[in-house]
């Protein structure tokens, strides 16, 4: 039987001394819900890694150990369905984290780490190969999904123009 989780990662609450997650934004919540996660992870690493000694390294690893809880079907080179957006029927090719689920990760994981002490010079989660493995994963789904994911220019919406109002006429003046 194969199970699948959601692309967002997530651990069991841990005791903090911040406000419940009731007052918490989503964001907020997926962010210590996916710190929680890294956290465990760097727990459970063989050999024991503190996060002061976590490089960007470490965190392609966690990346590829979530891999397997994705949910977006990625082609291979030898699918018949590779470069198709639409297959018209399924196949064997594994599922993997969606691109922008890894990013909207990388984002709040950079952040959890600032927050939690951790200075921006050392963030392993800014490191380049961080960024070229991003990069490397996005190329590769838009290829094998046949989907670009070129950036768009962003079109400014034109000022509204309001028509202007017809002025009332004075009502007459009464003199007695």
């Amino acid at each position: 039987m194969v199970t699948t989780t959601t692309t967002t990662i997530s651990s069991p609450a841990s005791s903090s001394s911040t406000p419940s997650s009731s007052t918490l934004s989503r964001y907020e919540s997926q962010k210590r819900r996916d710190w929680n996660t890294f956290g465990q992870y760097i727990q459970n690493h063989r050999p024991p890694l503190s996060l002061s000694r976590c490089s960007g390294a470490h965190v392609l690893e966690f990346f590829r150990y979530i891999d397997q809880f994705g949910k977006t079907k990625v082609h291979t080179n030898l699918c018949p369905f590779f470069g198709n957006p639409n297959p018209p029927a399924p196949c064997p090719c594994p599922l993997r984290q969606a691109w922008g689920s890894l990013d909207a990760l990388i984002g709040r994981l950079r952040a959890a780490f600032e927050e939690n002490g951790g200075q921006p010079e050392n963030n392993p989660f800014g490191a380049r190969a961080v960024r070229l493995y991003l990069r490397e994963v996005r190329d590769s789904q838009s290829k094998a999904r046949g989907v670009s994911y070129e950036k768009k220019k962003r079109k400014r919406p034109l000022p509204e123009v309001v028509p202007p109002q017809p002025v009332p006429p004075l009502p007459p003046s009464s003199t007695h």
